[in-house]
């Protein structure tokens, strides 16, 4: 087990040395949330019924922008899978003595770290807003669990992706298609109740929904959430696990 861990601890840490390597990644990424609450926040504000009447709705976006945020990070997370296989990184990783789970939940682990500094940008902007947040530690210590597996979650089904289809132009188009109907098809910009009937089923299946109503739970004062922290943590542990196992099967098929 600790073998295991140190594995995967090694490939986490390379992979972060990319960002340390292009500090202008982080900054180029905070600009889209910044954005969303700016704009977006401060123009659906004036739209009543988009958010609870207890809740001004900027205090009901933050959350959904901060999902949102580390969702399209780790969505074209897998991109860098292809390159590495371009350029012989992954028959290097392919021939090291780590499982191919661990290279697998490496890579996710170092996702989840990437998406936290999207959850930093965020946090500050609502401040600034006036979004009333919660700064108890433990429901900080939650929201980072909660965008860690979201980002780890959305990462690993990328990689899938880039196993599937192995270049990088149809991965792009497909990353971009995928994109807007997994964060439309949520709760993080309107409650679910609004949304019509069929859509309202495929929202209960999508792991954002989860991840969203974790973080309104956790993020705000007086924050609640509507199907309960516990099932929220358990859903995206659940088909982040399964993320893993499938691209683990998948993963050294990038090289045939």
């Amino acid at each position: 087990m600790g073998a295991y861990l140190t594995q995967l601890l090694a490939v986490a840490d390379a992979e972060l040395r990319k960002l340390r390597h292009d500090p202008w990644e982080l900054a180029s990424r905070a600009i889209q949330p910044v954005l969303w609450l700016l704009l977006f926040g401060n123009v659906m504000a004036r739209v009543r019924g988009l958010a609870p009447r207890t809740v001004p709705y900027l205090d009901f976006l933050a959350p959904g922008i901060l999902a949102q945020s580390a969702l399209f990070v780790a969505i074209f997370y897998g991109i860098s899978a292809i390159w590495e296989r371009d350029l012989g990184v992954l028959h290097r990783y392919l021939v090291s003595p780590a499982p191919r789970s661990a290279l697998v939940a490496g890579k996710a682990l170092s996702s989840g770290a990437r998406a936290l500094s999207q959850a930093l940008v965020v946090y500050l902007c609502a401040a600034a807003l006036g979004v009333r947040l919660s700064l108890q530690p433990q429901d900080a210590a939650a929201a980072i669990l909660l965008i860690a597996l979201g980002a780890s979650l959305f990462s690993t089904f990328s990689l899938i992706i880039a196993c599937i289809v192995r270049t990088r132009e149809r991965f792009m188009g497909i990353g971009q298609v995928l994109t807007m109907p997994i964060f439309f098809a949520s709760n993080a910009i309107y409650p679910i109740a609004l949304m019509p009937a069929w859509l309202q089923i495929v929202a209960r299946l999508n792991p954002l929904t989860y991840e969203v109503d974790g973080l309104r739970g956790v993020m705000l004062l007086d924050g609640a959430s509507v199907y309960g922290l516990g099932r929220d943590f358990a859903v995206l542990a659940l088909v982040a696990l399964l993320m893993i196992a499938v691209a683990t099967r998948m993963y050294p098929r990038m090289t045939e």
